[in-house]
Parts: structure tokens; C-alpha cells; sequence
């Protein structure tokens, strides 16, 4: 049987709480009106579950990246992704896949040069135009992932679409890439990267919930799961018992 996502958290941030229970002196009006109190009235796990049955709005990571690129790839692979699978009941992923690429127009279309060279402008496009061709998470994430974390991210493309995707022709991610459509949707992440603030400085570069800082990197990198266990459980269990 699967856990929830949100049940998985929830057990992540009980854990963590050691401190002596004080004593339960309140009406059981009052047991989930603050962390403190349903601590000390031992319903904390009740009261969260509670809480966590409302609409609260999914952590958003937004990776902001490049095909080719080992640290990119690394993160993707092997915190991204399985974090996803995990908890993405409660998270959603954003995928620009541009980094430190330049663009150029001449006679109306787009020329770009990537970092680590042609073959990684062709990675950047057919990873954007997947997402674009089959819109769900859940159909291009898998198949990004299995690109990224093969020996040879475009000569795996083919096969991964094939695996996850069979019904999806090849033909269809391959028009894209080598059209109009490709050129404009590379163009909007040229876009994308550009009205990052503060400007990305390195790849990957990684946004919670529209916010980048080198604290909320470190955390993404070497620990995903935790980053958002402890942003979503602390955007709404016992808000009132948090303000200064």
C-alpha cells in the first residue's frame, strides 16, 4: 500500500519533535489551537492530519538547467526525480532546460550556443519540446529523467520516448525540434532566464516556491526529500502558534 505524500511529511516532521511534553491542562477545545498545546495533549499526529486534509498549495521546484551539464544531471537524477515520485502529491516540478546558453536573431529565428556545445542545444530542445508534446509530469518527467541519467543523453531519447511513451511517435518530438516551435519555446526559456532575480549565477539553479537562495540550494541539493517535507508541513499545521 502506498503512503500519502502528505502522511509521509507528516511523519518527517513529527519526528523531529523531541522536546519534553509539558502538561496537558486545556480543554480539548483548545488541543489544536498551537503546536505547544497539542504536544502537550499528545494529538499532534491527529490535529496534523487534520490540518493537512486542507487545500494547501503544493511546494514548487523549479530547475532551471542544462542537458549537458554533470552537476545538473546529478541533482536531477538522484534528487529530483525520486523526490517526485515520492511526494508529488505535494510538489510540482518546473523544467528549463537553457542555463548558461546565449541566443542571437538573424532573419527572425532564433540561434543559440550552449555551454557545453551543439549536441547540448539539441539536448536542451528535444527535452523542451517533450514537454511540450505530452504536457503531463507524469508522461515527460520519466522520460526526461531516463535521458538524463543514461551514458549519452541524446542517444538515449529515442529509446526512453519508446519505453514510456510507445504510442508517441518519434517523428512528432523531432518536428518540434527542428521547427518553428522548437526555435520559439528555447526562445521563452531564453526568456525564463533572463527575468531570474537575483540573476542565476551557475547550473543548476534551483527556485522553492519562486525563491532562490545559496541556503535553499545546499538544502535542495544534498537533501530534496527533507527541503519539501519541511516547507510543506510548516505552511499550514498551527500557523498561529508561529508568529512572532
Amino acid at each position: 500500500m502506498r503512503v500519502p505524500a502528505a502522511l509521509v511529511c507528516l511523519l518527517f516532521w513529527t519526528v523531529k519533535e523531541v522536546d519534553a511534553r509539558p502538561p496537558c491542562n486545556y480543554p480539548p477545545s483548545q488541543w489544536c489551537s498551537s503546536h505547544q498545546i497539542a504536544t502537550a495533549c499528545q494529538v499532534e499526529h491527529k490535529c496534523l492530519e487534520y490540518k493537512l486534509k486542507k487545500k494547501v498549495d503544493p511546494v514548487v521546484i523549479s530547475l532551471y538547467y542544462e542537458s549537458l551539464c554533470g552537476a545538473c544531471r546529478g541533482f536531477l537524477a538522484f534528487q529530483l526525480f525520486p523526490t517526485w515520485l515520492t511526494l508529488n502529491a505535494i510538489m510540482n516540478v518546473t523544467l528549463v532546460p537553457y542555463g548558461n546558453a546565449m541566443e542571437k536573431n538573424e532573419s527572425g529565428k532564433w540561434i543559440f550556443s550552449c555551454q557545453h556545445g551543439e549536441q547540448e542545444c539539441t539536448g536542451n530542445m528535444i527535452e523542451t519540446c517533450l514537454i511540450q508534446t505530452l504536457k503531463d509530469p507524469f508522461r515527460y518527467f520519466p522520460i526526461i529523467f531516463c535521458m538524463e541519467s543514461g551514458d549519452d543523453v541524446l542517444a538515449a531519447a529515442q529509446l526512453c520516448l519508446k519505453v514510456y511513451e510507445p504510442d508517441v511517435q518519434w517523428a512528432n518530438v523531432e518536428s518540434c525540434v527542428n521547427g518553428d516551435l522548437g526555435n520559439k519555446l528555447m526562445h521563452q526559456n531564453a526568456e525564463l532566464t533572463r527575468a531570474l532575480n537575483p540573476p542565476h549565477k551557475y547550473v543548476p539553479w534551483i527556485l522553492v516556491n519562486g525563491k532562490h537562495t545559496e541556503e535553499l540550494e545546499q538544502q535542495a541539493v544534498y537533501s530534496l526529500f527533507n527541503l519539501v517535507c519541511s516547507t510543506y508541513s510548516v505552511s499550514d499545521p498551527f500557523p498561529e502558534s508561529r508568529k512572532p
